[in-house]
């Protein structure tokens, strides 16, 4: 795996702009709830830093220093996610928050797991994400916090296959990736239920089933699985991920992202 290309991909998203945060002009129905959800989702996306410490002290076959720059800059760009979160948690008037049970079931597994199991985490919090801002930018009206979270979610688009490329070059026996598949399987769906759960009166607000969120991550999980599960030929181990066209995945409910990849975002 040529991991140059991803480490070119998050440098490059590394120097942009944080947005502007304007307000609505009205007091829309659906604030209160939406600054509590991005104020849980804020806490959550600040906690990745410390593997970007470990990732330098760990020898993984499939991975080089290409790999360990992308995944520093991957944990910094999450970073940049949990600011434009605040930033909008404060101009819709809501507070941050510092605890929540939700962030501290992750951070916990996450502290108890070497590097390979923290990835498994944070690959399931990507289709979490995924999911979740995609689904509420599409309810939004269009504007400033609507283009805010479709930036988010496709960025984390790019975060899964980020991920899935790790886990390509980590299960390439039937035992490795029968493990991975339970390993990912059972976190996903904790995570994805607690969502479901933890944000239905943002989705009532907006007027989302919960269904359509619920329905969204099992085929985000679906996804994965496959995804990872596929074996590759010896000639798609040997070149990039940006010379090959990426199976579609909903990024927003606007639309189908059917050609995501380091090329493909430039």
């Amino acid at each position: 795996m040529d991991w140059s290309s991803w480490r070119r991909y998050f440098e490059r998203n590394a120097i942009r702009a944080l947005p502007s945060f304007d307000p609505p002009i009205a007091d829309p129905p659906w604030r209160k709830e939406v600054a509590r959800s991005l104020a849980h989702f804020q806490l959550g996306e600040t906690g990745e830093g410390r593997i970007a410490n470990e990732i330098d002290r760990v020898r993984i076959d499939g991975i080089d220093d290409d790999y360990r720059r992308a995944l520093k800059l991957f944990v910094k760009e999450e970073g940049r996610h949990a600011r434009i979160l605040a930033g909008w948690v404060r101009s819709l008037g809501g507070e941050l928050v510092h605890r929540h049970y939700t962030a501290g079931l992750f951070t916990r597994a996450r502290g108890l797991l070497g590097v390979r199991s923290k990835l498994v985490v944070l690959f399931a919090a990507e289709v979490v994400g995924i999911g979740f801002y995609g689904i509420v930018a599409g309810a939004l009206p269009r504007g400033p916090l609507a283009d805010s979270l479709d930036q988010i979610a496709d960025d984390e688009v790019a975060h899964l296959y980020f991920h899935e490329d790790f886990f390509r070059t980590q299960t390439r026996g039937a035992i490795a990736r029968a493990v991975f598949r339970a390993a990912f399987f059972a976190i996903a769906a904790v995570a994805c239920a607690l969502v479901l759960v933890d944000h239905r009166k943002t989705l009532r607000a907006l007027g989302v089933p919960v269904r359509a969120l619920g329905l969204r991550y099992v085929e985000l999980v679906v996804r994965v699985l496959r995804g990872v599960g596929r074996a590759e030929t010896e000639g798609q181990r040997t070149r990039s991920r940006t010379a090959r066209r990426v199976p579609g995945v909903m990024s927003t409910s606007r639309r189908v992202v059917g050609d995501v990849s380091p090329a493909s975002m430039t």
